[in-house]
């Protein structure tokens, strides 16, 4: 893998990360106003930055072995590189000059699998930006404009939870955030319980996907139910007046608001393992985001003992399912589940715990 000084032929002059994120409960709740509950996982995105030898910014993905050259006046690039050029275009916008830039990405955090890959590159670009040329900018504000790269320059109608988590959440506590105020707590995981995210081996893409038409039926359901967004209504029978299949994903969203609601209340173990298993029914049937391989997954971790729930985290459609367990019990389910699934012509891998 070559480094940035055999990319760019001179040393780096920052370096920073931010991490993905698995959200334990609470999706496809965020772009509805709702609620949300992630945690920062151990996998990052790395960048490094320096001043451009010339008049055009240089993109370099280390995984991707792969060198995008732009300047400003360049149409939005594809790939890897739209999310980092989305970035400095916003920045541009908001009026701060951006000089030509080198800058070298480097991730742990694996794409297609529902941990916000995204988001974090689009996080760490702009902690860097924001070093490296001294911008006045919160961790609130680099989520939004985070966000805004995703949704104008990637081309995917997300929420801010996943740029909000990859910018202020860490992998000890849960992150509760109200998307709609961006009101938010940092709250302990539930008492004897640590987490296991496993890679279901199905990549998705945000953007290919259902995901924006998902944002689009809830639109409607909520302009037909005369509200703001669904955030707004909290009976799940208020959407039975719905035609389908906007009753079905207005009921998701609202019972799915009311899960995170209940679980940041100090649930037990045992109740919040419940609320996650409701829920990923709740996207399989109502939401219908779930393929296959994540059911056989979330089946097979539900089944094991130690393990309190789970279900698939991300957009769906493929990607990754999170489970709470048992203390000091999560490696060797990881291993166990991941070896059983495997077994059943499938490509899992446990992504936490995190091996080295």
């Amino acid at each position: 893998m070559k480094n940035f000084q055999e990319v760019f032929g001179k040393a780096p002059e920052i370096e920073v990360s931010a991490p993905g994120r698995v959200n334990l409960l609470g999706e496809h709740t965020d772009y509805n106003d709702g609620f949300v509950l992630p945690t920062a996982i151990p996998q990052k995105t790395t960048v490094q930055l320096g001043f451009s030898n010339d008049d055009r910014h240089h993109f370099y993905s280390a995984e991707l072995d792969e060198k995008v050259s732009v300047d400003n006046g360049d149409a939005t690039p594809e790939g890897f590189a739209s999310y980092i050029f989305g970035c400095i275009q916003l920045l541009e916008k908001e009026g701060y000059k951006i000089p030509p830039l080198h800058l070298y990405v480097t991730s742990s955090v694996p794409m297609g699998s529902g941990l916000s890959s995204s988001a974090a590159l689009e996080v760490s670009t702009l902690r860097g930006i924001k070093l490296l040329l001294n911008l006045p900018l919160d961790d609130v504000r680099i989520a939004e404009i985070a966000q805004q790269a995703e949704i104008h320059y990637a081309g995917v109608n997300c929420g801010i939870m996943d740029q909000m988590a990859s910018s202020l959440a860490d992998s000890e506590h849960m992150l509760f955030l109200d998307t709609r105020t961006l009101d938010r707590q940092i709250l302990p995981f539930p008492t004897g319980a640590e987490i296991v995210v496993i890679d279901s081996g199905v990549p998705r893409t945000l953007a290919a996907s259902g995901y924006n038409q998902r944002r689009a039926e809830c639109e409607e359901a909520a302009r037909q139910l005369g509200v703001k967004a669904l955030r707004d209504i909290t009976d799940p029978q208020a959407v039975e007046v719905l035609p389908e299949p906007l009753r079905r994903r207005a009921r998701h969203v609202v019972t799915e608001d009311n899960r995170v609601l209940e679980a940041i209340q100090g649930v037990s173990a045992k109740r919040f393992g419940e609320l996650m298993n409701a829920s990923h029914v709740s996207l399989r049937d109502d939401y219908e985001v779930s393929v296959p391989a994540l059911d056989t997954l979330v089946a097979m971790l539900q089944e094991t003992p130690g393990v309190f729930g789970a279900r698939l985290t991300g957009a769906g459609f493929g990607g990754a399912c999170v489970a709470l367990v048992e203390s000091g019990k999560a490696s060797a389910i990881a291993q166990n589940i991941v070896e059983s699934y495997n077994q059943k012509d499938y490509t899992g891998q446990i992504l936490v715990p995190s091996v080295s």
